[in-house]
This record gives C-alpha cells, structure tokens and sequence, in this order.
C-alpha cells in the first residue's frame, strides 16, 4: 500500500495561507524539493493545482523567470516533472504531468494508495481536510514557522474527529522553522 503523507507550512498560530507564512529560504527549499522527489506522484485539489502550476511550471520559453533564484530551480524542475493528480468537480481536463480523479473521492485515493509505486504527497487545506476525515492520510508533515499570522485558513479547520499523532521525526532550519512529521497513533 503506497502512503499518502501530508506536507504543509504552518505559522505557530496554525494558518496555512501560502501567503501568511515566510518565503522559504535556500535551506527550506532544498527540503521542500527532496520532499517533491520522495513522492511518486503528488495529489492536488483545483486551488492548489491552479496555485502550484501557475508559479511552478516551466513557461513555454523553457527559461525560468528571472524572479527567480538559481537555489529555486531545483524544486520548480522537480515539481514541473513530477506525476499530478488532481481532485476537482470543476475542472473538466487537466495538463502539466496531471490526470483528474473521477468518482468518489475515498474510493479514488484508496484505488491510488493501493496501485504499485512508491509514496503519495497531498498539499493544500481543503482536500487534506477531507482525506483526513476519511482517515486515509498516512503521515502528516508540518514545517512550522516561527511566526504569528492572525488570520487565514488553518490547519485541518473543521475536522470532524480529534486525532491523536505521534512523533517520528523532528528537523530544525537555521531559520528557527521545524520540521515535524507524524503519523496517526494506532486506536487502543
């Protein structure tokens, strides 16, 4: 069974607006690129995909915008590559490396966990929420920022059931972020 793990940035007041955070550094985005090449394939849902391909693919000229710095290439170059999945009622087609998941959404993301390969990533709030409460995330990756947000979506906002987790593994950044991962603590 290939795992599904959600990765996710989140201020210390739980926000996961991509804007409230701080703008990954050299270090983080060498994490966040390994984080992309670890997974076989990443799951999405439209927002995100939208979000993700608007900044992250690479544009028709094939030269990198120049915004960008040369230690932001490796993860736009991975990102770009990597297999997508898409969760949308909207969208009726997808490109950039992408196939849109149809029917049911649990039965979708266990027919996906169940297939051969290796690990699955999910990002974004809406869709984690839900795979959540359908208990099918495997593992739960937050890089937590030093850093008070205010307002903005959160984390998990509105999950049905309180999850317990346990700690598996532990990274600090020179930025004072930390990077925490989890996985669901087996029922008693």
């Amino acid at each position: 069974m290939r795992p599904l793990r959600y990765s996710i940035g989140v201020t210390l007041d739980g926000c996961v607006h991509h804007e409230a955070g701080v703008a990954p550094d050299e270090e983080l985005m060498g994490f966040w690129t390994d984080e992309i090449a670890r997974a076989d394939a990443q799951l999405y849902g439209r927002v995100t995909y939208e979000m993700m391909q608007s900044a992250w693919r690479r544009p028709e000229t094939g030269v990198w915008p120049e915004w960008m710095d040369a230690w932001e290439v490796p993860f736009a170059e991975a990102l770009d590559a990597a297999k997508k999945y898409v969760v949308s009622s909207t969208l009726a087609e997808v490109d950039w490396n992408a196939e849109l998941v149809v029917g049911d959404l649990g039965d979708a993301v266990r027919r996906l966990k169940s297939e051969p390969g290796g690990a699955l990533s999910v990002g974004g709030v809406t869709l984690p929420l839900a795979l959540a409460d359908l208990g099918l995330i495997d593992e739960y990756l937050f890089v937590v920022h030093p850093l008070i947000a205010g307002h903005g979506p959160r984390l998990l906002d509105g999950l049905h059931e309180r999850m317990r987790l346990d700690l598996v593994a532990r990274r600090e950044f020179g930025s004072g972020a930390v990077a925490q991962l989890y996985r669901p603590r087996p029922p008693r």
